[in-house]
């Protein structure tokens, strides 16, 4: 507990000195300290630094080009922000939330590349090609894998829940061990047995490998990066039905939905039981903060983007939006803490993952199931608190999309 108050006092001060919210605050602590303690690293890695500043891709993407880019930049060149606003429902489970606050559905590692004009070779294969991905990190060249998140051990999932693609970089290997960069300040061992499982559970990507080969030729594609998303904010994405969930339709969309108490996909019908309750006030949480994004989803690291840009009017509409939906996330946060236990639950198994990895497997597992545990034993909140917190969650997303409006016309 000692310990705890002391990093939660770190992240405040440097709340005070920098104005971020505490996601953002917490995680520069968070991967300062752990770059800190982190001794001993393998030898024969193609790069040394590790560790998620803001936001994963764009870290990976940094180190693998050897942290001579901004995060800030990386991340604007492959489309910084976006807003896709899904609801799913599946029997037997709680309803599925997700909001995902960054630039979608292009990948991200392709589209930064791409933009900086470096050079890659990207492969795919119907079983693991171990020579060519040793044959690359003996050349010194970090490569990319997509995976499924679940059958990484250290992060403590039950396999099989990860069916999202999920990027992690192979920086070095020692006999049928691969080290692996993945958020943590050192790379994460792992057998070539293991790896291969969760390279091959990801159907999708299933094998998929993206080599950088060579320094960047030319200058950086800021315009038509910032035209791409600015194009994914206003108009289709997709070029289909699903078109309505995305940009600021799919903000429309989310904040009547918040309002609607009559309809079967209103918040009140979908999410006013309380697991429910729980489960879809905590998505928007960790869906703004944690999850395919950056904190404040991901406004303000595009905010720097831009002022990287010469574009400071959109930018300072951009970092005002921001604000909009931290105070969205802190409130769904701030509800979702009535439950006192949960809240310091999921916090203490976020810092296990990000600093542990996984020597802390088991660990972090059993916090996920204890967590669950507290929050069906919580009931929800009556009507009427109900009724008031989706209309100010509706008003919230509202303002932030009025400004990003703004912004994007100034774009």
């Amino acid at each position: 507990m000692t310990e705890q108050r002391a990093f939660k006092r770190l992240v405040r001060e440097r709340m005070a000195r920098t104005g971020e919210s505490y996601t953002t605050a917490r995680r520069h602590v968070l991967t300062k300290k752990a770059r800190t303690e982190a001794t001993g690293l393998p030898d024969g890695l193609v790069y040394r630094e590790f560790g998620t500043d803001q936001h994963h891709d764009a870290s990976l993407i940094r180190h693998a080009l050897g942290s001579v880019h901004e995060e800030a930049l990386i991340a604007g060149l492959a489309g910084g922000i976006g807003f896709m606003y899904f609801v799913f429902e599946y029997q037997d489970m709680p309803t599925l939330l997700t909001i995902v606050a960054q630039h979608h559905p292009e990948p991200w590692v392709q589209t930064a590349l791409d933009r900086l004009h470096v050079p890659y070779d990207i492969h795919r294969s119907g079983k693991p090609q171990w020579a060519k991905l040793r044959s690359d990190l003996d050349s010194g060249r970090p490569v990319f894998c997509t995976v499924d998140k679940s059958h990484l051990p250290w992060h403590g999932m039950e396999a099989g829940l990860g069916s999202d693609p999920y990027t992690v970089v192979v920086v070095g290997h020692e006999g049928d061990v691969l080290y692996v960069d993945d958020e943590s300040a050192a790379p994460h061992a792992i057998s070539t047995e293991d790896f291969g499982a969760a390279w091959s559970a990801h159907k999708k990507g299933r094998h998929q490998m993206i080599v950088p080969t060579a320094e960047a030729v030319g200058d950086p594609d800021i315009e038509g990066a910032i035209a791409a998303t600015a194009a994914h904010l206003t108009g289709p994405v997709l070029g289909n039905s699903f078109d309505v969930n995305f940009g600021f339709s799919g903000m429309d969309k989310l904040a009547t939905q918040l309002r609607d108490t009559r309809t079967k996909t209103g918040w009140e019908r979908r999410f006013g039981a309380p697991v429910p309750f729980f489960h879809g006030v905590r998505r928007l949480y960790e869906c703004l903060e944690l999850e395919y994004t950056a904190p404040g989803a991901t406004r303000p690291l595009y905010a720097d983007f831009l002022d990287l840009a010469g574009r400071p009017d959109a930018a300072a509409l951009f970092r005002e939006s921001a604000r909009g939906w931290e105070r969205l996330a802190a409130l769904a946060l701030e509800t979702v803490s009535g439950l006192g236990e949960y809240t310091d639950l999921c916090e203490q198994r976020m810092r296990l993952i990000m600093t542990r990895g996984e020597q802390a497997t088991d660990e972090i597992r059993t916090l996920g199931k204890r967590a669950d545990a507290v929050a069906q034993e919580y009931g929800a909140p009556d009507t009427d608190q109900r009724r008031q917190l989706f209309d100010e969650l509706a008003r919230i997303v509202e303002a932030s999309a009025a400004l990003e409006r703004q912004a994007v016309h100034l774009l």
